[in-house]
C-alpha cells in the first residue's frame, strides 16, 4: 500500500474508534432548574388547597424550615398544620425566582407576596426565602429552607 492509502486507512480507524467511545446524547427532558421551579409550584398549589399529601411529595422526610419568625418546623409539622386548616395560604405570587444548582443539590432563592395565616395569626406580606432541593433515588426533594419577611 502506498502511504496515502495507509493514512487514510487510520484516519478512518480512528475516526470508528473515536465515535464508538463518544458520550451518548444527554436525554431530553427539562433541566433541573425548571424541574425545582416546578416542584416550587407544586408546593405553593399544595399548600393553597390544603393538600397534605402533594405537599409531602415536594418535601423529603428530612425536611425543615427556618420560618420568618426564628421558629423551626419539620415536615411532619407542617404538613400537621396544612392539613387541620391551622396553616392557610389565601393567594400567592411569585417574584423572581434564581436555581443554582452544584451536582445533586438545587439551591432556589425566590420571593413572593402572600395572603396567610398560621395558627390563626396573619402572616400576610412579602417574603424572601430559600429552599435546598437534593436528588435523591433519581427524585428531587427538599431538604431546607429558610423564610424572611421583607419589610
Amino acid at each position: 500500500m502506498n502511504k496515502i492509502a495507509v493514512i487514510a486507512l487510520l484516519v478512518v480507524a480512528g475516526a470508528a474508534v473515536a465515535m464508538a467511545q463518544a458520550p451518548a446524547p444527554a436525554a431530553k427532558g427539562p433541566s433541573v432548574s425548571q424541574t425545582v421551579k416546578q416542584l416550587e409550584h407544586d408546593w405553593i398549589d399544595a399548600e393553597k388547597a390544603g393538600d397534605a399529601d402533594k405537599l409531602g411529595q415536594v418535601l423529603a422526610d428530612d425536611w425543615v424550615t427556618l420560618n420568618y419568625d426564628g421558629t423551626k418546623q419539620t415536615k411532619q409539622e407542617v404538613l400537621a398544620d396544612v392539613k387541620s386548616g391551622k396553616d392557610k395560604l389565601e393567594s400567592y405570587e411569585f417574584g423572581p425566582m434564581e436555581v443554582k444548582v452544584l451536582g445533586n443539590i438545587a439551591v432556589v432563592q425566590g420571593s413572593d407576596t402572600e395572603k396567610s395565616s398560621m395558627s390563626g395569626k396573619d402572616t400576610s406580606g412579602k417574603y424572601a426565602w430559600m429552599d435546598v432541593f437534593a436528588k435523591r433515588e433519581g427524585k428531587w426533594a427538599a431538604v431546607r429552607s429558610q423564610v424572611a419577611r421583607v419589610k
